[in-house]
């Protein structure tokens, strides 16, 4: 269980910040600590993450795939398939 909450944790410290950010860009008040409380409610903090990480994906695909031929797109896809592979 402690392995679980560490994780929690990490998401939520990982998460504060842009939770921050996004209710300043909407008019929105917020402290630290009314985010980090919200974030360990009910699983917040995992389904941000989740999400931060598929932006930062498809950000990173469509860096890769930008400006580039269809040879050079191939094959770096292909590197960064196999990039993950190895993680």
């Amino acid at each position: 269980m402690m392995q679980k909450r560490d994780r929690n944790r990490v998401m939520t410290e990982i998460t504060v910040p842009h939770l921050l950010r996004l209710a300043n860009e909407h008019g929105c008040s917020v402290s630290q600590e009314q985010a980090a409380t919200f974030l360990n409610q009910d699983g917040h903090a995992y389904e941000m993450w989740k999400h931060m990480m598929q932006a930062g994906e498809e950000f990173i695909t469509s860096s890769l795939l930008d400006g580039e031929s269809l040879g050079t797109r191939e094959f770096r896809l292909a590197q960064s398939h196999d990039f993950c592979a190895r993680q």
